[in-house]
């Protein structure tokens, strides 16, 4: 090669040099910052790719923190609802106590219902003290609003427990297809106006809430023997009437298919149907008769053209993401009513919203309806729970046969409430929750792989690239000495 002035080589050792060491910045700034993407010139598809990961990954986030905050929420409206429900446990045996009207003093009944004052009382409190960061659980401000219930002498109790996320309100068309009805049975034929009881007589009437052992004295009339039967109504959940052919019947108290009505005569039973005295006669179809058990019967209701659940009067309906239970009246769920059909509308506002992932259409609304006292009861039982306070129509002293109703279907009101707080809880919060947190562990993955620097690798570069520029260096010093010679030849 010819000595010029220009040191090829040398420029050329600059060069490698210089490769060299940005090749060995970029190392080190990915094992500084711990990621092998920089800037979009280390890896302009990839850049694109951890860009949108990081996007997601942001939303995910979001969504989880929303889960957190919902699970939390629905626990302390849980935790409310648990004491509810055991007030109306202690409410509940403070009543069936006092059902045993001959059995306790009236100081004692005085007691009792001092102590259910109490608690309906502590009851309201929780309801309006239950809280989370200021809004309000249990005091119905998070119920689904809905139109055309007030007024509506044909239902009651209307409970709507979610809703879709349509912006437009929903007509909902109630069709009773076919009555509901009590257990009945006859209890005595005794159609004669003047028919008395003939020797002491034994029964065991037995009802949805108990049996009891009534004794009947020997020359009752029927409406003696009616009321003495309708005594124990709190105890068996079975009523007397004498019907229009003169004849004594039970009926219970409630509707449908788990009412029922059962009859055992233990001793006696004779009916004197002529002859308005004790003295017995030979016709027999009079007597009261041993009765098995005879069921009621449940409404067949359609919502919407659909079949719905029905218990009784209390109707379930479920479908596309509405879900409610409402009671059908005492008349219209009968058939007392000639129209069949009712209807009411559910709005498209209201409830809680909760964001269930990261996406606009997993957003998701449940009704929680006020669990105040006011709101408790009702339907076929007769009467509110706050009308078992002192004072009220059901209360100790007015009608204890009522208030044990009230009371149990208060219980089951709360009961189902809380179930369907706690499967939304379990089954859609808490389980998105968990695919959340999954789908975050894989976003992170696959950023990472995309994203992040190998530090295995990266340092063996590392090493590799500091060689290289170390020796750069020491051959760029051989390369300048050409120059030298130059001068030298020059001498």
């Amino acid at each position: 090669m010819a000595l010029t002035v220009t040191n090829v080589n040398a420029l050329n050792l600059l060069n490698i040099l210089n490769r060299n060491t940005q090749a060995q910045s970029n190392t080190l700034r990915q094992l500084s910052t711990g990621f092998r993407i920089n800037s979009g010139a280390d890896d302009p598809a990839g850049l694109i790719g951890s860009t949108l990961l990081s996007a997601e990954i942001t939303a995910v986030d979001a969504a989880i923190e929303n889960n957190q905050r919902t699970d939390s929420i629905l626990s302390v409206a849980d935790g409310a609802m648990g004491e509810i429900a055991g007030l109306l446990t202690e409410i509940e045996t403070l009543v069936a106590k006092s059902t045993n009207q001959s059995g306790i003093s009236e100081s004692e009944r005085a007691a009792n219902q001092a102590q259910i004052d109490d608690a309906l009382t502590a009851i309201d409190r929780i309801v309006s003290t239950t809280s989370f960061n200021g809004m309000k659980l249990l005091d119905g401000s998070q119920a689904i609003a809905t139109t055309g219930v007030s007024g509506n002498t044909n239902i009651s109790n209307v409970r709507v427990y979610s809703r879709s996320q349509s912006t437009s309100d929903t007509t909902i068309t109630v069709t009773r297809v076919t009555s509901a009805q009590t257990a009945s049975a006859v209890f005595a034929g005794a159609s004669g106006s003047s028919a008395r009881s003939h020797g002491a007589t034994e029964v065991a009437i037995g009802g949805t809430l108990g049996t009891a052992t009534i004794s009947i004295a020997s020359g009752l009339t029927k409406a003696s023997i009616v009321s003495q039967i309708n005594q124990s109504k709190a105890q068996t959940g079975v009523s007397a009437i004498v019907d229009s052919t003169g004849s004594i019947e039970l009926h219970s108290t409630t509707y449908g298919s788990d009412a029922f009505v059962s009859v055992t005569v233990l001793s006696g039973g004779t009916i004197n149907n002529s002859y308005g005295t004790a003295t017995g006669d030979s016709d027999t179809s009079n007597d009261i008769a041993s009765t098995s058990k005879t069921a009621g019967r449940d409404a067949v209701v359609q919502i919407n053209g659909q079949s719905a659940g029905v218990d009784g009067l209390d109707v379930s309906y479920n479908s596309n993401g509405l879900s409610l239970s409402l009671s059908l009246s005492e008349t219209f769920g009968s058939g007392g009513t000639a129209s069949t059909t009712t209807s009411f509308t559910v709005r498209a506002t209201g409830g809680a919203t909760f964001q269930l992932g990261s996406s606009a259409d997993t957003r998701s609304t449940i009704g929680i309806d006020a669990q105040a006292s006011y709101n408790l009861g009702g339907g076929d039982s007769g009467a509110r729970l706050s009308e078992l306070k002192s004072g009220g129509a059901a209360d100790l002293r007015s009608d204890v046969a009522t208030a044990l109703t009230v009371v149990k279907k208060a219980a089951q009101q709360v009961a189902e409430a809380r179930g369907r707080i706690g499967g939304f809880q379990k089954f859609q919060v808490q389980t998105a929750l968990s695919n959340m947190q999954t789908t975050k562990s894989g976003l992170e993955a696959a950023r990472s792989l995309i994203r992040d620097t190998d530090y295995a690798t990266a340092t063996s570069r590392l090493n590799k690239e500091s060689v290289l520029v170390q020796s750069s260096i020491q051959l760029l010093g051989i390369a300048s000495q050409q120059s030298a010679q130059i001068l030298a030849l020059l001498g």
